[in-house]
């Protein structure tokens, strides 16, 4: 896979690209991931890329010139284009698998008080929220569905069923989690676990996945 992410804070995203899971996936040549300065498609002595809005307002929006020059330089046949938003439509594990098979996608950063939306309408394919709250930019968000994505490739992770074993890859919270010491401040590792029949350890932590998901995330269960 592919990905070409346009900010105007590029190196928001370098550092975190360059860590952990998101460096192995590069290491191993199954994901190319750069990240580009959307002012590199900017025209103008000051390299401008945002304007004042038309009909007035607080900030500044984001013009489409520079968007438009990055991605038409960069996207082929197979390009799917991302803008992250809040605008957008939220972002969810099924999603997240989605994107996962795509073989090249370009990621558009928003910034300030928006973007022009003639970049909406006939640039983007898809406008992703990862969640009903607004951060400082986009590239933040970005970095967030990049790990997502990227993570579910095959042989990404280390343990082939990790990714099977995620919250919310099976429409449930995670089951609880122990390891050494048995005993922690008179905290005990639950018996079931350290019985070595798996059969009802499975059923032990699929209980424990609905009593959780029942708790703390209810509409997941009405789904």
């Amino acid at each position: 896979m592919r990905i070409d992410i346009l900010t105007l804070f590029p190196k928001i995203c370098e550092g975190a690209l360059g860590e952990s899971m998101m460096k192995r996936a590069q290491e191993k040549g199954l994901a190319t991931i750069r990240v580009h300065n959307l002012r590199d498609w900017a025209q103008g002595k000051h390299l401008t890329t945002d304007d004042a809005p038309y009909g007035g307002g607080q900030g500044m929006v984001m013009k489409c010139e520079p968007i438009f020059a990055a991605v038409e330089e960069l996207r082929g046949p197979a390009t799917k284009v991302v803008l992250m938003s809040p605008g957008g439509r939220r972002f969810e594990q099924k999603i997240a698998a989605q994107f996962s098979t795509a073989e090249h996608l370009i990621i558009l950063c928003g910034h300030y008080e928006g973007i022009d939306q003639r970049v909406i309408d006939h640039l983007a394919d898809d406008e992703i929220s990862i969640g009903d709250y607004v951060l400082t930019n986009g590239a933040i968000a970005a970095l967030v569905f990049v790990d997502a994505v990227v993570r579910l490739i095959p042989c990404v992770l280390g343990d082939e069923c990790s990714a099977a074993d995620d919250s919310f890859a099976k429409g449930l919270l995670e089951f609880p989690q122990y390891t050494r010491p048995v005993e922690f401040r008179g905290w005990r590792v639950p018996d079931i676990l350290l019985s070595g029949n798996h059969g009802e350890i499975a059923k032990w932590r699929e209980q424990k996945a609905i009593e959780k998901t029942k708790r703390v995330r209810p509409d997941m269960l009405e789904q």
